[in-house]
């Protein structure tokens, strides 16, 4: 037999990127120099993608100022002062605040996967920010004029487009990235705000038939920017049994850096619906150490006893640069560890067979 494994979506940015958006920020290249960089390193993300033997790639998010805020790029009704997320090691992630409607998406995610497929014939899974962390940018005392109720529908019809406009565009697969579900718990132990995270991006999917979102995933992680969480320490108990109530295919969850992995699969094991496939963690992003095949392959076979086979899949615990700004992992890291989930995905899938 054989196991799915994918990749959940970022690649750490090579050094001439990085240093090409600090020029660019600073005025003094313009955007279609910066647009050329980007295109040089994703060709050399697609190539590099293809040696691991991953049978799914991504654009490893080469173009994205982020994984939550590229539908934002280029808005300008927006306010720098909005929800603050903190970080473990003490840092900060600040989104905008919008300070007026309609809102609109700027940037929509095919856009970058129209770029990534033109490199390679090999599927590409893209991913989509979830309308629940965007929904963060309305806020709180509203704005003149333009209801959040208001907001809420035209968000709604947005993140289907993104999903729908990725599908257009070929993607094998999309991936709604919902890191802010873990959070919600310690923002709001009541789970009253992880219940609204839920039911508006199950307004998205319902916008699918059940075909369609056979092919839509969602993944859920405690974080991974800079080499730290944001809510690890929330009980995975919390969070499982309303993250399988998505009207979703693929769960995408992160485990490897879980402190107890059988709690979650137990959890897992009760609430999976049994037409939804789950992707395991098996890769700790955070973690400096690049993993062996056969320490992968024995958190499959571990897995395996909570979830049927034929319903498993191997994935990273989460992108390994969600912020373009982030260097604490390297390229070479990231690729290593890859390669070490397709060889270990394949040693358990030898083994299962």
């Amino acid at each position: 037999m054989t196991l799915p494994t994918e990749p959940i979506g970022s690649i750490p940015r090579p050094d001439y990127l990085l240093a090409g958006l600090g020029e660019f920020a600073a005025g003094r290249i313009d955007a279609a120099a910066l647009a050329e960089l980007e295109g040089r390193a994703l060709a050399d993300t697609i190539s590099r993608f293809e040696e691991t033997g991953s049978p799914v790639l991504t654009d490893g998010e080469q173009g994205k100022p982020s994984f939550a805020t590229y539908p934002l790029a280029g808005l300008t009704d927006l306010a720098p002062d909005g929800v603050v997320i903190p970080f473990a090691d003490g840092h900060t992630r600040q989104l905008p605040r919008l300070t007026a409607g309609p809102f609109r998406y700027a940037t929509h995610a095919d856009e970058y996967l129209t770029r990534a497929k033109a490199l390679t014939d090999k599927p590409i899974k893209q991913a989509v920010i979830a309308a629940s962390a965007v929904s963060l940018v309305y806020p709180a005392d509203g704005i003149e004029g333009y209801s959040q109720e208001q907001f809420v529908a035209d968000l709604v019809n947005e993140a289907e487009a993104d999903i729908r406009r990725s599908f257009d565009a070929g993607a094998d697969s999309v991936q709604i990235d919902f890191t802010e579900g873990r959070l919600s718990l310690k923002l709001d132990p009541s789970g009253g705000l992880l219940r609204q995270f839920i039911d508006l991006n199950n307004a998205v999917l319902d916008r699918f038939t059940a075909a369609e979102r056979a092919k839509i995933g969602v993944h859920t992680c405690p974080g991974g920017d800079q080499d730290s969480v944001h809510s690890l320490d929330v009980d995975y108990a919390g969070l499982l049994p309303a993250l399988f109530d998505l009207k979703a295919g693929n769960f995408f969850v992160q485990l490897a850096s879980e402190a107890d992995p059988s709690h979650a699969l137990e959890v897992i094991k009760g609430v999976r619906k049994a037409d939804q496939r789950v992707f395991v963690g098996v890769i700790d992003p955070i973690d400096p150490r690049v993993e062996t095949a056969e320490e992968v392959r024995d958190r499959v076979l571990a897995a395996a006893q909570y979830i049927p086979a034929d319903r498993l899949g191997t994935c990273d615990d989460c992108g390994f640069s969600p912020f373009a700004d982030d260097t604490s992992t390297s390229r070479d890291i990231a690729f290593a560890k890859i390669t070490a989930r397709v060889e270990g995905t394949k040693l358990a899938a030898e083994k299962l067979g």
